[in-house]
């Protein structure tokens, strides 16, 4: 008899990153808080004096609050949960901030062959890592081919410059892989509206990276051992006026009858991948882009990754499984544009 174990479920996509330790300096300035389902962390170097705590704040949270009205999954009032629940197949006029980040999506979708689909939630529901709490359990033929079907930005959606149209009635989308991204994204412009403009904002690990810390140098940022029970920091790099992200399939999967499930699917095969990348980490020129790479650059994984992040010259670092490795066990491998933007 065949028995599921559920490992880690708190949101659709755990990134395996953490900020490295940092000198906290007089002129440093945090806020914290809870969104979309997990945590912020936004750190200033050398605010501006007109500039206070409650100013951050405020602006903070407007602009996360802006994301979750409209790109929240998990918000049956949001832009896109309201999207998806009618069934229409005419042209729908989206928000500005929507607009942005599907076209960033069907961009990532083309360039990656496939492997980044924000349709893919009947398939991903379906092996019970999405919103709705199914149980964690491998699908039978006939259920996942159904949900393929229904899946695909061919397949059931057209991104056009302000609308959205479905061309499955029931299309639904999934901005998980994206949305946390794109939130930094709007957070680091409403910093920028302060006045402010040396900070570092993460949200559940994506992260988008601005000038200089309180020591006046590049943001060192910790990249996670890609462990499913440890919290070691694999490496650290330097970086500025980037966003970040990693994924990784460590975290978030399932066991049953000796197989092991990630949630990172292939929209390909309907599939959790069965490569040997433990996780991807990528610098892109903003956090939404750096979001969906992450994603797709794991689901590819190294081999054919590395080829193409050549071939587009994108800057990432894949982490192997190799028991006879270092002391981790893993081993990386990084772009020439990775390696570029953080070498010191």
């Amino acid at each position: 008899m065949s028995q599921s174990v559920k490992l880690s479920r708190r949101s659709f996509m755990l990134v395996p990153l953490c900020l490295a330790a940092c000198k906290p300096g007089e002129s440093l300035l945090k806020v914290s808080g809870l969104t979309m389902g997990t945590t912020y962390n936004v750190a200033i170097a050398d605010a501006p004096r007109f500039v206070s705590q409650s100013d951050v704040k405020t602006a903070v949270d407007g602009a996360l609050a802006t994301v979750n009205q409209q790109m929240s999954n998990w918000d049956a009032n949001s832009e896109i949960s309201r999207f998806n629940a009618q069934t229409s197949t005419d042209a729908q006029v989206i928000s500005a901030e929507l607009a942005e980040v599907m076209t960033a999506a069907e961009t990532v979708h083309l360039a990656s062959g496939g492997r980044f689909d924000t349709t893919l939630g009947p398939v991903i529901e379906l092996w019970g890592f999405g919103a709705d709490d199914h149980s964690l359990s491998t699908p039978n033929e006939a259920s996942l081919l159904a949900a393929q079907a229904k899946s695909g930005h061919a397949n059931t959606l057209r991104v056009t410059p302000g609308a959205l149209q479905k061309t499955q009635p029931d299309a639904n989308i999934y901005l998980a892989a994206i949305g946390k991204g794109y939130g930094a994204d709007l957070v680091g412009r409403a910093l920028e509206q302060l006045g402010v403009h040396n900070y570092l904002i993460e949200i559940g690990g994506d992260l988008y990276a601005s000038g200089h810390n309180a020591d006046g140098t590049a943001w060192q940022i910790g990249i996670e051992t890609p462990e499913a029970h440890g919290r070691g920091v694999l490496d650290v790099v330097s970086v500025s006026n980037v966003g970040l992200a990693s994924s990784g399939d460590y975290r978030n999967f399932f066991e049953q009858d000796g197989q092991r499930y990630s949630h990172l699917i292939d929209p390909r095969t309907g599939r959790p991948v069965t490569h040997n990348t433990a996780s991807t980490t990528v610098l892109a020129e903003n956090a939404m882009l750096a979001d969906a790479w992450a994603t797709a650059f794991h689901i590819i994984g190294q081999e054919e990754g590395l080829v193409l992040a050549e071939e587009l010259d994108l800057a990432v670092l894949f982490t192997q499984h190799n028991a006879n490795a270092n002391a981790h066990g893993f081993t990386t491998t990084a772009s020439s544009r990775f390696t570029a933007l953080t070498q010191v």
